[in-house]
């Protein structure tokens, strides 16, 4: 699990099968200490996160078919809950 901030969403034309009606955003990642953990990377996210929103994501693949509902998927990003201030 890692925390990130929300940078924005993305759209995509041509998108693998298990994306269809998943919302797709681009984050951050930050460490403990807020400053910049790595390479911007996009995320599925099923809550709904805004720009800007600080969020916890998790790289575990088994969750992220859940929320596609998919056995197959390319995703390895998915927002899990929005971090309140």
């Amino acid at each position: 699990m890692q925390t990130a901030i929300v940078l924005g969403s993305t759209h995509a034309t041509v998108k693998h099968e298990s994306f269809a009606g998943q919302r797709l955003v681009v984050l951050q990642p930050i460490g403990c200490d807020d400053e910049v953990d790595g390479p911007p990377l996009i995320a599925l996210d099923g809550l709904g996160s805004r720009r800007g929103d600080r969020v916890m994501i998790t790289s575990d693949g088994s969750y992220a078919r859940e929320v596609c509902g998919h056995d197959r998927t390319p995703a390895r990003w998915t927002v899990i809950g929005i971090i309140d201030e």
